[in-house]
């Protein structure tokens, strides 16, 4: 009796692990999926508006986490996250760690004003000047006789990363009274409430509240990004482990897919072609 009561025991404890065991492959190979991002706020919004359309065509859930770039590409190295989003070009440690990258579009950073300001034009070395604290007035640029209240993102953001090595400056050059703002949301909400402000985002947050100035004489548009024209550019990348999960390969297929890059063009990013 006690050997019968042993056997069925063991049986139904068999049963509920493979129950179990075939419901975790259901999550994580099959429908009802769960795709896991993190990093760029740059990137963010684009993932979020290719998320959306994406699981209205299939059983997936995507989450997104916009913590900034290299906080995501740690999270990939670490499978915290199965997709990293960076704003900027790994790090050779970073490339060293085995981790995969993949474009998914290109993007313009745009140094922005109060619309204002009468200044439209900056060359490259006069962006080093006014970040680094060498032009501290907009009259030294042909502006009025204000100061200038320089706006920048915070350490382990792309955006940051992507701009200081473009224009030519250290983070330790940065003026010491700049503003320090997490995400382009707020540095663009604090140069479009300060008429003394420059700061710099994204293509894709570029609307009428900022004035987007050229940078020697070119203008801050997606056509001069990709015939490589305008200087202040960078690409979007996904990060990612090699033993990534399928639901989040088939994700990454969708974004290169022409569904996909019809979406990148309509979110203000620079799709692969045009």
């Amino acid at each position: 009796m006690l050997k019968k009561t042993i056997y069925i025991i063991t049986f139904a404890i068999t049963i509920m692990l493979l129950a179990a065991c075939g419901g975790k492959s259901e999550s994580s190979d099959g429908g009802g999926q769960l795709v896991t991002i993190s990093g760029s706020t740059s990137v963010g919004p684009l993932a979020e508006k290719l998320a959306i359309k994406y699981e209205e065509t299939e059983d997936v859930k995507i989450e997104i986490n916009q913590i900034g770039s290299s906080a995501g590409i740690t999270n990939a190295i670490n499978g915290v996250s199965q997709i990293g989003m960076s704003s900027r070009d790994l790090k050779q440690e970073e490339v060293d760690s085995g981790i995969e990258q993949l474009v998914i579009a290109y993007d313009g950073i745009v140094v922005v004003t109060h619309p204002s300001n009468p200044v439209k034009d900056l060359t490259m070395e006069q962006v080093k000047q006014i970040f680094t604290g060498e032009i501290t007035n907009w009259k030294e640029l042909g502006g009025k006789d204000m100061e200038i209240v320089v706006v920048s993102r915070e350490d382990g953001s792309g955006s940051r990363d992507a701009f200081q090595e473009i224009v030519g400056y250290e983070s330790g050059e940065l003026i010491r009274n700049a503003i320090v703002a997490s995400g382009n949301g707020n540095i663009k909400t604090t140069v479009a409430t300060n008429k003394h402000a420059v700061g710099f985002i994204s293509f894709e947050y570029i609307d009428e509240t900022v004035s987007a100035l050229a940078i020697n004489g070119v203008q801050a548009q997606a056509a001069n990004v990709l015939d490589g024209k305008y200087e202040l550019s960078r690409p979007f990348l996904f990060v990612y482990d090699k033993e990534v999960p399928q639901a989040a390969t088939k994700f990454m297929d969708y974004v290169l897919s022409a569904d996909g890059q019809k979406i990148v063009e309509s979110a203000g990013a620079i799709p692969l072609t045009k």
